[in-house]
């Protein structure tokens, strides 16, 4: 068998997700505390949702300490472990990734607050990866953030997570002396943290846990304030 026909190595996703008690502060002037708690957790389990209907995906690894994303993922037979998560998103990518590297493993591994996504637009970004070693990756929609990454092998190139990541990213992988490869996904490009971002989300019809949350809590402040 040539290179060229070697199949891929297993893939799996890795989610790191923060606990949901001050989830999306930047939120704040237009949904309370509790408010944001739901709207989060919607969220999460959105794209729990796309990413248990991936075949291609060995398996979802949630790194988490929060007691509701810890039964949220449990419930779709997927693995929680806590190590990594008080590391922030980077720690909490890379302690995982490095256990799948040791065992010749690719990672996957995305936010959880990309409620448009879906286990048809996550295959799609799957399906442009490259043999390894190679760094594919999804921009968030201002090309600041990175939204997807796949990793081949899990350790290929160094993460770095922030809100201006998606450059940096892109100079680690040719440091590593791969060719980044670009893949732009809509759904997967909008994350919610801003009032801009939430208007842009409402913009998309869409069936999904978190659009019916705001849409029914935006309503209740409307009719709040008339009153």
């Amino acid at each position: 068998m040539t290179a060229e026909m070697k199949p891929f190595p297993p893939l799996w996703a890795v989610i790191p997700i923060k606990e949901t008690r001050q989830a999306k502060q930047r939120l704040a002037g237009l949904l309370s505390p509790v408010e944001r708690q739901k709207f989060a957790q919607a969220m999460i389990e959105d794209v729990l949702d796309a990413l248990a209907d991936v075949p291609e995906l060995a398996g979802v690894v949630v790194v988490t300490v929060d007691p509701a994303v810890i039964e949220f993922a449990r419930r779709r037979g997927m693995t929680v472990t806590g190590r990594g998560a008080y590391d922030g998103h980077t720690g909490a990518v890379t302690v995982t990734a490095r256990e799948f590297a040791a065992k010749g493993c690719a990672v996957l591994t995305m936010p959880a607050d990309i409620p448009l996504v879906t286990a048809r637009d996550i295959r799609a970004v799957i399906a442009a990866r490259k043999a390894a070693p190679s760094f594919t990756i999804v921009p968030a929609r201002d090309f600041q953030g990175s939204n997807a990454v796949i990793l081949s092998p899990a350790d290929a190139v160094p993460l770095r997570f922030g809100d201006n990541s998606f450059y940096p990213h892109l100079a680690a992988a040719e440091a590593a002396g791969i060719t980044p490869n670009v893949v732009r996904c809509a759904s997967i490009e909008l994350d919610i943290d801003t009032p801009d971002d939430l208007d842009a989300f409402q913009a998309v019809p869409s069936d999904t846990r978190a659009a019916k949350l705001v849409a029914r809590l935006l309503r209740a402040h409307l009719v709040q304030g008339a009153s």
